[in-house]
């Protein structure tokens, strides 16, 4: 069950609740700032990164429950980056955030479970999102 416990949101899956990690690639700066401000006053814990490339060593060297990437980035795209999470942790949650119609079907295509968010949308709209992927995926068992 996805619980608000004190500033963080949490998982409970019977061993205890575990905070909510998101780590969030996103190139443009203001975004960025504004996508964790957002997710980080709504209870998430974000960890951000501006490129594809800088957030592999995290993926190595830290828990995650979410993904949250834009798509179009330098050096490595928001989908190769989520096809090499996935190889990293399986279990990861993915949500792509893009303002590109075409790059959205070429996401859904690759990766058919992960969500895809289309710019402009309102950061009210995303945290509802990211509230679904937890919800509906810890009721299904996940």
């Amino acid at each position: 069950m996805l619980r608000a416990c004190g500033y963080y949101r949490t998982l409970d899956l019977g061993a205890g609740p575990l905070m909510i990690r998101i780590l969030l690639a996103e190139d443009d700066r203001v975004m960025r700032e504004y996508l964790t401000r957002a997710l980080e006053r709504s209870g998430y814990a974000v960890s951000a990164v501006d490129r594809g490339t800088e957030a592999i060593p995290l993926l190595e060297n830290e828990h995650f429950d979410l993904l949250l990437t834009d798509i179009v980035m330098p050096e490595m795209d928001g989908i190769e980056l989520a096809q090499r999470a996935g190889e990293m942790v399986p279990d990861l949650r993915v949500m792509f955030i893009t303002g590109f119609a075409a790059v959205t079907l070429k996401a859904g295509k690759t990766l058919p479970q992960a969500r895809v968010l289309s710019k402009p949308f309102h950061l009210r709209d995303l945290v509802l999102e990211v509230d679904r992927l937890f919800e509906r995926e810890n009721v299904s068992g996940l």
